[in-house]
C-alpha cells in the first residue's frame, strides 16, 4: 500500500523559509514522477513543482521559479520542497503527489498525501 507523508508546514513570515517533506513508502518509485500542489479554500488544485525520481529532472510552476527548490533523496524514499522568500500568496495547504506521468496536472496523479499547512503572514 503506497502511503505519502508530509511535513514541515508552519507558519513564516513575507521573506521567511520553510523545507517540505513527503516520506514515501510502498513501493519503488524508481519510474514515477513526484509532485507538489497547493490549495487554497474555493480554489482548484494547483502545480507547484515536480521531479523525476530516477534522473532527479525538475520543473516549476512560473510563480514559485526561482524561489522553491523540488529534491529527493533517494536513500530515505524522501521528496523535499525548498521555499525561499516565501509570500503571503505561497499560504495554502501543500500536497505531494506520485503518479506515472510527467504532467501539473492533478488527475493524473496516482496517490496522495495528506497535505501541510503553510502560512506566510504579512
Amino acid at each position: 500500500q503506497v502511503q505519502l507523508v508530509e511535513s514541515g508546514g508552519g507558519l513564516v513570515h513575507t521573506g521567511g523559509s520553510l523545507r517540505l517533506s513527503c516520506a514515501a513508502s510502498g513501493r519503488s518509485f524508481s519510474t514515477y514522477s513526484m509532485g507538489w500542489f497547493r490549495q487554497t479554500p474555493g480554489k482548484e488544485r494547483e502545480f507547484v513543482a515536480r521531479i523525476w525520481w530516477s534522473s532527479g529532472i525538475s520543473y516549476y510552476s512560473d510563480s514559485v521559479k526561482g524561489r522553491f527548490t523540488i529534491s529527493r533523496d533517494n536513500a530515505e524514499n524522501t521528496v523535499y520542497l525548498r521555499m525561499n522568500s516565501l509570500k503571503p500568496e505561497d499560504t495554502a495547504i501543500y500536497y505531494c503527489a506520485v503518479g506515472q506521468y510527467g504532467t501539473s496536472r492533478p488527475s493524473q496523479y496516482d496517490y496522495w498525501g495528506q497535505g501541510t499547512q503553510v502560512t506566510v503572514s504579512s
